[in-house]
């Protein structure tokens, strides 16, 4: 991994879609996120008067609250809306609107919708860096670094790992931005372990093979949880399905236990986004496997890594 550049990469910077950004950009944002863990008082203060605007038209816990964390602990200050109930929104003022005030208050705003493509369209009316937190199904660039870099923290790479991602595979936009974050990378194999109904896209499948990604499709997980270095799990997401019938199809077709993981490595670890319901066990949370917590923890370091980034040219100081 290279030295810090004198200079942000992410300088100014949308952050929309993961597919911008190149191997050396995310491995600049691990270093830093490095460099404030291992030091982060002095990092403090170094936002002191800029403000972080959020727009958040679905609810979220993880990613509000570690953006404002992040923010905060920059000594930079946090304004906008967890949800659109108590805003103009309801008297019925446009997209359009929110977000160009929201832009007029703000250094940087942060936005998360059902709707693909609402990041992207913020990015294109407002002055100032757009993030995306979370829009559609597929693009949920923040998070995946965050995956990432619990990864390369816990192994100290992601090249040459075998990595298996279980859940909901179509709809999920985590596991649809983490796989195509993956192709920034070397990793041995990907076993993509899902209902066939809920398998990934076929241009997520085109993605990974235009990168030579060598992966297969299974349904069974006991088939390959003793070749897993990495196990990424993600909820079966009953609010993104189209039609509930076919969520009844698939709700609880997976859960991790510990008889499913007594045939694992010893070094198997678990990822989630979060948050979970039952594919994962409780008794599962304080075994060695669990990294999900943590990972909710370096969240925070990563998000104060990206908005040093992009609001300091000089970020690394």
């Amino acid at each position: 991994m290279r030295v810090l550049d004198l200079l942000s990469p992410f300088y100014r910077r949308d952050v929309i879609n993961i597919t911008d950004f190149s191997r050396s950009d995310i491995e600049y944002l691990f270093q830093l996120a490095d460099r404030i863990i291992e030091n982060p008082q002095m990092y403090h203060g170094k936002l002191v008067g800029r403000i972080l605007g959020y727009a958040f038209f679905e609810p979220s816990t993880r990613t509000r609250l570690s953006f404002e964390a992040a923010m905060k602990r920059l000594g930079g200050h946090s304004i906008g809306f967890a949800e659109p109930s108590g805003t103009s929104i309801e008297k019925g003022e446009s997209l359009k609107d929110t977000l160009k005030m929201l832009d007029a208050y703000s250094d940087v705003i942060v936005v998360r919708h059902p709707a693909d493509g609402t990041a992207k369209y913020a990015a294109k009316i407002c002055e100032n860096p757009v993030i995306n937190g979370g829009d559609g199904k597929f693009q949920h660039p923040t998070q995946t670094f965050i995956d990432l870099y619990t990864i390369y923290k816990e192994f100290g790479k992601i090249d040459d790992l075998t990595i298996g991602v279980l859940g909901d595979l179509k709809y999920a936009r985590t596991t649809n931005s983490f796989l195509m974050g993956l192709t920034n990378f070397k990793p041995r194999k990907l076993y993509l372990i899902s209902p066939e109904l809920l398998r990934p896209r076929e241009f997520i499948l085109d993605y990974l093979s235009n990168f030579k990604i060598k992966f297969e499709l299974i349904d069974n997980l006991s088939e390959v949880i003793p070749e897993l270095d990495v196990l990424y799990v993600v909820r079966i997401q009953k609010e993104r399905f189209p039609d509930v019938s076919e969520y009844n199809k698939v709700k609880g077709a997976y859960q991790i236990n510990p008889k499913v993981l007594s045939e694992a490595k010893e070094s198997l670890k678990i990822l989630h986004p979060l948050p979970k319901l039952d594919e994962v066990s409780p008794e599962v949370d304080n075994t060695k496997y669990a990294l999900y917590y943590r990972q909710a923890q370096y969240g925070v370091f990563v998000r104060m890594a990206l908005l040093l980034s992009i609001l300091l040219e000089d970020a690394p100081l």
